[in-house]
């Protein structure tokens, strides 16, 4: 019977590149819970797309209508709703005409919910409480966005002849002034799906009203050459963008408490990226020092 050779201790390189991935998980973990116990924050930089939109609602005046559409789903939850939050809480706070709804067939009860909760903040931090009808709707959702965007060019009791609660467009005092985007200042979509395009192509380029988009980090990229062409006046992209608005509000959020997270796991993760490669590399030329087969 062939006597099995017994292999040596691994030398430095062959432990760099055999780590068990068990260690990475433990480390990635201690990282991200010491980061979320101390509230580190990351360095943030605010770019001039995220200080666009910020500008433009803080730029307009008490009783201007503003349209947010919260148009994305459950599944992108995570780094729009930091998005939602900052930007109705301004709108509101600084007594805008908000109109809200949403495109997204699952979003309707959750978009409610962001409403619901940036009215109570409103109310609790900035000695204003909005009225609902008078300061503030939720229209809910309707299918078939291409068509509801169209539709509300013309006039919003086209898709919309009832709100989220089945009450009358005419009943709602501050409705009674809106007929279409005329009477609307602007729109801030913000999505994680292809509603984006609908809102550029037909709001803005149908209608040409104001459009600016908060997206996923994923699809932002798509979206910069309308920036550039000035289809939009405003793109926020994934939780970078969030946390951005969220500084320039002065109002930090689970955005910002996530980007100081998210930078730290990050950097973990390129650090055990960079001591695989070192150990990758270092076996390399050691392999042929010995004169093996690399």
């Amino acid at each position: 019977m062939e006597e099995v050779k017994r292999q040596g201790p691994k030398n430095f390189n062959e432990k760099l590149m055999s780590m068990d991935r068990r260690w990475v998980f433990l480390v990635l973990g201690v990282v991200v819970i010491a980061a979320l116990l101390t509230g580190i924050k990351a360095p943030l930089s605010i770019t001039q797309e995220v200080r666009d939109v910020y500008n433009f609602v803080e730029g307009l005046k008490e009783g201007d209508n503003l349209l947010v559409a919260i148009d994305y789903d459950p599944n992108a939850k995570a780094e729009l709703h930091p998005m939602a939050y900052a930007i109705l809480e301004q709108a509101m706070a600084k007594k805008l005409k908000v109109i809200t709804l949403t495109l997204s067939q699952n979003g309707a009860g959750m978009a409610e919910q962001v409403v619901r909760d940036v009215v109570d903040s409103v109310s609790t931090y900035h000695g204003f409480s909005p009225e609902y009808g008078k300061d503030y709707v939720f229209l809910g959702y309707r299918p078939y966005y291409a068509l509801v965007i169209l539709g509300m060019g013309q006039n919003f009791r086209i898709p919309y002849p009832t709100d989220y609660y089945t009450t009358p467009l005419d009943s709602l005092p501050m409705m009674r002034r809106i007929q279409n985007y005329n009477q609307v200042t602007g729109v801030i979509d913000i999505t994680g799906s292809n509603v984006a395009d609908a809102w550029v192509a037909n709001a803005n380029g149908r209608y040409g009203v104001k459009v600016a988009l908060g997206l996923t980090g994923v699809s932002a990229a798509d979206y910069y050459p309308f920036y550039q062409s000035k289809q939009i006046f405003g793109l926020m992209g994934g939780m970078k963008g969030a946390a951005e608005y969220e500084k320039l509000t002065d109002n930090p959020g689970l955005a910002m408490e996530a980007m100081g997270v998210q930078t730290y796991a990050h950097l973990v993760i390129i650090a055990f990226i960079l001591i695989g490669n070192i150990g990758f590399f270092l076996d390399k030329r050691a392999r042929k020092q010995r004169g093996e087969a690399v």
